[in-house]
């Protein structure tokens, strides 16, 4: 009973990442969508797209490290990803956050969902790679889809995208040549900030 209470605390504990906004709109151009539906997107993304990815992946695996890996911002808070002040004390303050929320399950899971969240970050591995991939495609998409709302509001120049996406053709070349077409139509439009001459696709 006692490991069934920890799984039982550990998932209302996770009810809280519903009420963590992101920067990014919802389709309609009026909400903002939380982390649990970014995870939970993140999630179909990875089945219905897994056919993209460079390398073969364990389709599963992937997607169990897309809907934990911001669980952390429960306590560390949803930093943008173009927020320079922000990303500064990202690490510190989601590595306290993993050492306090995972640690909630009993020992053998702890470790488990750890090594996931661990395993994301260090963006080694095929799965990693492209669930990190998703996790920089999703958002674009959305931002494509409200007419770039989003990236006009916090004046996102493309530098920063392509900083950002510098490794999410190791993972899919596909659906980042798909993805350049989309910036490139977003920049003609005036979405995006045209602060390079040149960029590589």
């Amino acid at each position: 009973m006692e490991r069934l209470e920890k799984q039982i605390q550990f998932i209302l504990e996770l009810d809280k990442i519903k009420k963590i906004r992101r920067q990014t709109y919802l389709t309609d151009g009026i909400e903002k969508e939380d982390d649990a539906q970014h995870s939970w997107h993140l999630a179909v993304m990875c089945i219905i797209l897994q056919e993209y990815a460079n390398e073969s992946i364990d389709v599963l695996k992937t997607m169990s490290m897309v809907l934990i890996h911001d669980v952390i911002e429960i306590d560390a808070g949803d930093t943008y990803a173009y927020d320079e002040a922000g990303n500064q004390t990202k690490q510190e303050r989601e590595l306290k956050a993993a050492e306090r929320i995972f640690n909630i399950l009993p020992q053998d899971q702890a470790e488990y969902m750890r090594s996931l969240w661990d395993e994301f970050e260090e963006m080694q591995t095929a799965e990693s790679k492209f669930a990190n991939a998703m996790d920089k495609i999703q958002p674009m998409l959305l931002n494509d889809a409200t007419g770039g709302k989003a990236w006009r509001e916090h004046g996102v120049a493309i530098s920063q995208i392509m900083e950002r996406n510098s490794h999410t053709k190791e993972a899919t070349e596909q659906l980042w040549d798909h993805m350049s077409k989309i910036l490139h139509k977003n920049i003609d439009l005036g979405n995006i900030r045209k602060d390079e001459e040149e960029w590589n696709v």
